[in-house]
């Protein structure tokens, strides 16, 4: 079960082109933008890394918007943990559970996850947060994730299950994120 005092979210690789012609890359970009403003309003840490953004672009703006000022960590690995910077923010933060999103869903989403996975934090990738360009790579990487030992989740899940509780005045907040 997520704890909201023990989680952060952990956003891979939403840029340039590539984000735009990923499956379904319009809903992809909507469902992340609902959990990074539910992370926000939960205040959970948030850790962001761009892949070569020299030569495959920016993070999208309707992203990289809620995330100002914070800046994106750049990597060039494909799994972000073999970044030195990435590998401190996410020691630095003192969470064990991450939720993960982002791009390709089989390729540094994939490494990523199970590059956390091997440093024994609790992995939960929301699985309408990522997308690749095919849904054949989609389904094969959440279907490796869950064998190698990542939990699933979704956004409006996850976001649930980190407030617990209706009574809570972040729910009044987050209840048209994902209504």
């Amino acid at each position: 079960m997520l704890n909201q005092e023990n989680t952060g979210l952990v956003i891979v690789d939403v840029q340039g082109k590539l984000a735009r012609i990923v499956h379904e890359s319009e809903a992809l970009i909507r469902n992340i933008q609902a959990l990074i403003q539910g992370c926000q309003i939960l205040k959970l840490p948030i850790v962001w890394v761009e892949q070569n953004p020299q030569g495959l672009g920016q993070t999208v703006p309707e992203l990289s918007e809620l995330l100002a000022p914070n800046q994106p960590l750049e990597k060039f690995t494909f799994n972000a943990c073999e970044s030195s910077s990435f590998e401190k923010a996410i020691a630095d933060s003192g969470m064990q559970q991450w939720l993960v999103c982002g791009i390709e869903a089989h390729i540094c989403l994939y490494q990523t996850a199970l590059g956390l996975l091997s440093r024994d934090y609790q992995v939960e990738v929301v699985t309408d947060g990522i997308s690749s360009r095919s849904k054949a790579n989609i389904d094969l990487a959440i279907n490796k994730l869950e064998q190698s030992g990542a939990s699933l989740t979704s956004v409006e899940m996850c976001l649930y299950e980190l407030i617990k509780d209706a009574r809570r005045a972040e729910f009044k907040q987050i209840l048209p994120l994902i209504k």
